[in-house]
């Protein structure tokens, strides 16, 4: 029994750990609950937006979780604008837990809030309304708000692969697009520039479960529900890239911008990417970092 004990944990450790995930983010949302039914006490604490304080403390959690299990970096996050719109193209992991730890980030560093396109089914949980209204969230099919969003000088990000390429991509990163060109259409109505962004090793934090594929692919496309079995947890290395904006040009077509931007992050992925990637490396990476890290600190005294 106890070598029954021994070689199941590793096989319970990683299957439980998504479901940890998702209590924790519904811890989130009775904090913000609490937080919202004890505004007269605290209300006088923020002087201009009352979800201030809810906000930067949440940041403040996610960073340092980011911080602590992934060693997560953030590479290029100079090339944001402080002020004025951008949007963000970015390569969607199996659980989006990157673009957690970037919007926490941009919040810390530039006191920017990103709003992101999400996944409809999301607004239809309970419990999760009251999240997704203090973080931003945008419903995925609202092309139009999100062209107002630009317009009104906030950042955006949008995965064109969305839960598709979440479920079904695997460890060789390939992009599941099926020829959605909406995000360009967004970027041009609204005139402004794209940040193609990529994260390191999102894949081997969290994976989808391959058995079974082909079945699981059919029952998202009838129910457009993501009811693919996840696993991991796993502490890797973490290193979300951001590349050079691509600027507003009239010029281009809706296809031209779709294939240019894909090509960049392609791009950051064959640059920064170990490709099939591995969970076993990906660990590697992070201890071989830590390590470096604590020696440079050493060498500093």
């Amino acid at each position: 029994m106890d070598w029954l004990v021994i070689l199941l944990s590793p096989i319970v450790i990683v299957f439980v750990y998504p479901f940890i995930f998702m209590i924790a983010i519904y811890s989130c949302a009775v904090f913000l609950r609490v937080y919202r039914h004890k505004r007269r006490q605290i209300f006088d604490a923020y002087s201009t937006n009352f979800w201030d304080g809810a906000t930067q403390v949440l940041a403040a959690i996610v960073d340092a979780h980011g911080e602590y299990w992934h060693g997560y970096e953030i590479h290029g996050i100079t090339k944001l604008p402080d002020n004025g719109p951008g949007l963000l193209i970015y390569y969607h992991g199996a659980m989006p837990i990157d673009m957690y730890y970037i919007m926490a980030r941009l919040l810390i560093c530039k006191k920017r809030r990103l709003r992101n396109v999400v996944a409809t089914f999301l607004f239809h949980i309970p419990g999760f309304q009251i999240l997704l209204e203090v973080v931003g969230a945008v419903e995925g099919r609202t092309r139009e708000q999100c062209i107002e969003i630009l317009k009104n000088g906030d950042l955006l990000a949008i995965s064109p692969g969305g839960v598709r390429e979440a479920l079904f991509s695997d460890e060789y990163y390939g992009m599941i697009w099926n020829s959605r060109k909406g995000f360009a259409k967004v970027a041009m109505a609204a005139g402004v520039p794209i940040y193609p962004v990529f994260t390191q090793n999102v894949r081997e934090a969290i994976r989808s479960v391959r058995t079974g594929r082909g079945f699981f692919r059919k029952l998202y496309e009838w129910t457009k529900l993501p009811l693919v079995p996840l696993y991991g947890g796993f502490p890797v290395k973490m290193r979300t890239f951001i590349g050079d904006p691509i600027i507003y040009d009239p010029s281009l077509t809706c296809e031209e911008l779709t294939a240019k931007v894909q090509l960049e992050i392609q791009n950051l992925i064959k640059k920064h990417q170990r490709i099939p990637g591995s969970i076993l490396l990906a660990l590697r990476d992070r201890w071989t970092h830590r390590k470096k890290r604590a020696n440079a600190k050493l060498k500093k005294h």
